[in-house]
């Protein structure tokens, strides 16, 4: 069966090269498949394919073309793609960017599977995932040749089609479990083979140029294949500077794609891809600047068509895929107007499974609930008032706090402003609806946003009722929610950044209080409004984790790793640095970050974080700390 080549490339610099190439890459790779004569010793070239694209962007003038090969050196067999020089037609990916997504050396031991992919329009292209979760981007076969790959690859590894989708092929599946086992072991020459700097290959290389390719080759392999004897050390502790830098981009790749895709494809209705046009990643990944910060044009989205949200819903309202729903929100974000219907799924007031009729019917039974509820202390006398110490002194705190939570908001905006007041009845009918828990510093903020969205008392209460099932924790008496939280904080970034944790622990900040309002509100006092929400419902989602909070927070002091170590900041002097960067913080690329380090991390992150760490901890019954006791905001 032949591969599709149906789009007409002809206006495509990258698709005409191919044309001029192909005849020769083949006759290059068959000519490498008979002789090893030409490699280094040991080494023999036994798949070689030119003009293998990767699409940074979705801008045709932004692709990279280079060479892809698999290369023999003993019992081992290794996966190199190196981009040509001077082939980008786009002025902004500069020679650094290119060779950002270099492939040097990979050897196939580390790899879990290859995905094909062979659409009925357009290019095939592979996707190669490594044991540790790390997918490389697409890598696209202009002028065919994937199944020539796969049989090549077969010839040298164990590939087997998976039977739960037969375009993705499991390398070295061991049926024995000790030896998928063993194989697992081995993770650390990933992280180390995909680190290994590496240098761009030019089209129509010279002789000497090859040599060089040659040498640089054996010179990778040799170090990998010293570093495979060393098992005994966790392999995240060693993640290198390039590794988190491709994870970045990867994942800035990923959330574009996605996006698009769902634009093109379902038009829900959500709002413009907010972050497609964001800086790039600046993680603090070396104590240099980031050259990585130029803004990459795009193009204006179409403007989305709101009656396409129900391609999500079936006739009677229900979610049809709740999975891929949370997906949208979390890579393209929402249109505020579709907030309401959405942040109500996303917080559990409603089930995704429910029908339009079954939503509008809980609603009013909601309503007389919350209306029971606020009745309990609007009834209150104040002759009664007068013997009820806790709600005199609930209630004193909620009205100070309303009347300084987000006035400049035009929502929340002027004297006498009856969303205030909306704001000072739900808290206080929450503190009755939880008594225990009653009202803290900090909640007035978690639920400003929601009344925003919302624009009715009951669902207000309601959402927030549900959100508070997740972050109550936060304001427990003990802390334990808090502590919980911190403690997961400092393994993450002892995990992740160890020379950050090294300073942290050599000055004796391993309590990590300095992001203890960051964690306690979710990052609603260091954003703007709008990026607050957007945040929210990206948390929300737990696409990737219920954690993500924490890896953000991880992402965050990475970036400022250099100055805080720099500057040798003391305690007062973080906390000081820390509150400042309110309205500082890029969250698209702060989002990016925290995405990248969260795969990254993998199985080891989740290990960081004890079982029952909010935001997944249910309220606990007992007591619980109230505003006299710790004011941190």
């Amino acid at each position: 069966m032949q591969e599709a080549e149906l789009h007409d490339l002809s206006d495509d610099a990258d698709y005409v090269a191919s044309q001029q190439q192909g005849s020769a890459s083949m006759m290059r790779c068959d000519s490498g498949k008979r002789s090893s004569s030409s490699e280094p010793e040991g080494a023999q070239i036994v798949y070689l394919k030119d003009n293998v694209t990767i699409h940074p962007t979705l801008f045709a003038s932004e692709r990279i073309s280079g060479r892809l090969k698999l290369i023999k050196q003993g019992s081992s067999i290794f996966m190199t793609w190196i981009p040509y020089k001077g082939q980008s037609t786009n002025a902004r990916l500069s020679e650094k960017d290119r060779n950002l997504y270099t492939i040097r050396a990979v050897p196939f031991a580390d790899v879990k599977s290859i995905k094909r992919h062979t659409p009925a329009l357009g290019w095939q292209y592979i996707i190669v995932v490594l044991s540790f979760g790390l997918a490389f981007p697409p890598l696209y076969f202009y002028n065919g040749g994937v199944r020539e790959f796969l049989a090549t690859v077969k010839q040298h590894v164990l590939l087997m089609r998976s039977a739960e989708d037969s375009n993705v092929f499991l390398v070295n599946d061991f049926q024995n479990p000790l030896q998928r086992t063993l194989s697992s072991l081995e993770l650390p020459r990933a992280v180390s083979a995909v680190g290994v700097p590496s240098t761009p290959v030019p089209v129509g290389e010279s002789a000497s140029q090859q040599n060089e390719e040659r040498t640089d080759i054996s010179a990778s392999i040799p170090q990998y294949n010293r570093r495979q004897r060393q098992k005994g050390h966790d392999p995240a502790r060693d993640i290198s500077i390039q590794v988190l830098e491709k994870f970045s981009l990867v994942t800035k790749f990923a959330r574009e794609t996605t996006s698009q895709l769902f634009h093109e494809t379902n038009n829900n209705g959500f709002g413009p891809l907010e972050r497609r046009n964001s800086n790039q990643s600046t993680l603090d990944y070396s104590h240099k600047p980031s050259d990585y910060d130029e803004d990459v044009p795009i193009q204006s989205p179409v403007e989305p068509d709101p009656l396409e949200w129900t391609s999500f819903l079936d006739s009677e309202g229900r979610v049809v895929d709740p999975k891929a729903l949370r997906k949208r929100i979390f890579y393209g974000g929402l249109e505020h107007k579709f907030r309401k219907k959405v942040w109500a799924l996303l917080l559990g007031y409603h089930t995704y499974e429910s029908t339009y009729a079954e939503r509008e019917y809980q609603k009013s039974i909601k309503k007389t609930e919350y209306e029971t509820i606020k009745n309990q202390w609007q009834s209150i006398s104040r002759e009664q008032a007068k013997r009820c110490t806790k709600f005199r002194e609930r209630k004193g705190l909620i009205e100070k706090d309303v009347v300084r939570t987000d006035r400049s908001v035009s929502f929340y905006n002027g004297d006498e402003n009856p969303n205030v007041n909306l704001l000072r009845d739900i808290l206080l009918t929450y503190s009755f609806y939880n008594f225990d828990l009653g009202y803290c510093q900090g909640m007035s903020d978690l639920l400003s946003p929601i009344l925003f969205v919302m624009e009715d008392e009951s669902e207000s209460f309601w959402c927030f009722v549900a959100l508070m099932e997740r972050l109550g924790p936060n304001f427990n008496r003990d802390q334990n929610g808090m502590h919980s939280q911190l403690f997961a904080l400092s393994k993450l970034v002892e995990l992740l950044d160890s020379p950050l944790h090294n300073y942290f622990k050599q000055s004796d900040f391993l309590n990590y209080f300095f992001c203890f309002r960051w964690i306690l509100i979710q990052f609603k006092r260091e954003l703007e409004y709008e990026e607050t929400m957007r945040l929210w419902e990206v948390l929300w989602t737990r696409h990737f984790s219920e954690h993500l909070h924490l890896y953000l927070c991880v992402a965050v002091l990475k970036r400022y790793r250099s100055k805080i170590i720099g500057e040798q900041m003391d305690f007062d002097t973080l906390l000081k640095f820390i509150n400042e960067l309110s309205g500082q913080i890029d969250l698209d690329a702060t989002l990016r970050d925290a995405e990248a380090l969260c795969i990254c991390a993998g199985e080891n992150g989740a290990a960081c974080i004890p079982p029952g760490t909010p935001p997944s901890l249910p309220v606990d019954d007992g007591s619980f700390y109230n505003q006299q006791d710790y004011d941190v905001l």
